[in-house]
């Protein structure tokens, strides 16, 4: 089920809240993960039990890690069973095809065909892996590191973990950031008429300037042949689609959040507006940003152990970042562009090429070389990365049939929803922002826009949150 659906609109979301507001306050943890449930289940229900294998684990690890007294052996074995555990599920489920086809392939070009491994089956994703497990984790190390207390319920864990506005795309909410609301948390009419704003900006983003981008990007990267225009015309299409999908999920569950009384924190700062690589990692999906410096860069000493030790340390975090978007060579080297830069900009710090350029400029360059990355991500295999790369500097073979591409990708309505989309990266306010003060007009404006969307989805075929599939 994905948030731009009729399904979920006019039939889960209203269900969904007139049962919660009318339930007793004691049920209605128990309420929210039944019903968090079926929305995960509702590909898969196989998947539920993995979820809810996940949860037992780690709320037990959490008594025991919550435990009063001086750390020892037994808390931080808990500890290590949770890691381990949320890792190995993780890596498994993510990994497992992956790590197969390049054993196989490295056998194979040393010349032992014979030792190559031949499986009879393939596993399947299950939808929102890398988020909850993480979540999940976090409970167990925020207890450790005494930044957050046990909750003694295992329903208040269970609707924590499976809480369906941010189980399957994020944002990353890490427990200390929630703990106190599990427990408490307030109702308002403020809160809920600023949540359906999110919600009405977030879908707007996603079905009125994600989906036609996306067609745009969609078009080209499968083109096979590109003019130089066209492939750059193709990735900024992407640039805005992966931005406005991702940032209208996340608009969406904050929203959703608040519809229910909860107050996650905000993932997305304005990005494309950064001077530099590291100032875009500020602003970029900043729940995983936070979690990896918070739990792999500062345990790694983060830039305390010399500069050497922090590019490495750098250049680790985002391969591992890029791999755990997928399982590919080409998000592994998604993450080694960004790492590289982010450790080039650490090594120059005031003589960084951003700081002797105007404001405009840096801006430009930084988009610039996140749009570069951003083909490795979006192209299926690291052959077509390439191809893509050669499109965008002239050196791709051009036959006459692919100027017949120009007609798909220069339609009025597709140029104009790139602009428009330009216009909101580099001009308009913040969802955050906009909604925090809700005049009448701006109220009236986000329900003009959630009707626009809505009628919108009946024109546009299915096409799921970007995001979904990590």
């Amino acid at each position: 089920m994905v948030f731009s659906s009729y399904i979920f609109v006019f039939v889960f979301l209203p269900l969904t809240l007139a049962a919660y507001y009318l339930a007793p306050q004691r049920l209605r943890h128990l309420l929210l993960a039944s019903l968090s449930y079926v929305f995960y289940g509702w590909w898969n229900p196989a998947f539920v039990l993995l979820m809810l294998f996940s949860t037992l684990v780690d709320y037990g690890c959490g008594l025991v890690v919550g435990e009063p007294g001086p750390r020892t052996r037994r808390h931080r074995a808990a500890l290590t069973v949770s890691i381990v555990t949320n890792l190995g599920l993780l890596g498994f489920f993510k990994y497992f095809n992956f790590g197969l086809e390049n054993y196989n392939v490295l056998v194979s070009a040393l010349g032992a065909d014979h030792l190559q491994w031949e499986t009879f089956f393939r596993v399947t994703l299950p939808l929102g892996i890398s988020f909850y497990t993480f979540q999940s984790m976090s409970y167990t190390i925020d207890i450790y590191r005494g930044q957050a207390r046990p909750l003694s319920n295992i329903i208040d864990f269970a609707c924590y973990v499976a809480l369906f506005p941010q189980l399957v795309a994020g944002p990353i909410v890490r427990f200390r950031e929630v703990s106190d609301q599990l427990r408490s948390r307030e109702h308002t009419v403020a809160k809920f008429a600023r949540g359906v704003s999110f919600v009405a900006c977030g879908m707007a983003k996603k079905v009125m300037l994600a989906n036609p981008a996306g067609k745009i990007a969609d078009t080209c990267f499968e083109a096979g042949a590109l003019h130089v225009i066209d492939a750059w015309y193709g990735l900024v299409a992407y640039a805005f689609q992966i931005y406005f999908d991702f940032s209208g999920y996340s608009d969406m569950a904050v929203g959703l959040g608040l519809m229910l009384g909860f107050v996650f924190p905000k993932n997305f700062d304005s990005p494309y507006r950064a001077r530099s690589i590291t100032e875009f990692w500020q602003r970029w999906h900043l729940s995983l940003s936070f979690f990896l410096r918070d739990y792999l860069y500062l345990p790694l000493g983060g830039n305390r152990k010399g500069r050497l030790r922090t590019y490495v340390n750098l250049m680790t975090v985002m391969l591992l970042g890029g791999l755990w978007h997928g399982a590919s060579w080409n998000f592994i080297i998604w993450g080694g562009i960004h790492g590289a830069m982010l450790a080039f900009e650490r090594s120059r710090g005031k003589t960084s090429l951003y700081r002797r350029l105007p404001a405009t400029a840096a801006t430009a360059v930084t988009f610039a070389i996140v749009c570069l990355a951003w083909v490795f991500f979006r192209a299926p295999t690291l052959a077509v990365a390439l191809g893509y790369l050669a499109a965008l500097v002239g050196l791709a073979p051009t036959p006459p049939e692919s100027a017949l591409v120009g007609g798909l990708l220069y339609q009025p309505y597709y140029a104009l929803t790139l602009v428009v989309a330009a216009l909101v990266v580099w001009t308009a306010p913040q969802t955050w922002n906009f909604t925090r003060t809700l005049t009448p007009l701006r109220a009236a404006w986000c329900l003009v826009l959630l009707g626009i969307s809505v009628s919108l989805m009946a024109s546009q075929t299915f096409n799921p949150f970007i995001y979904f599939i990590f």
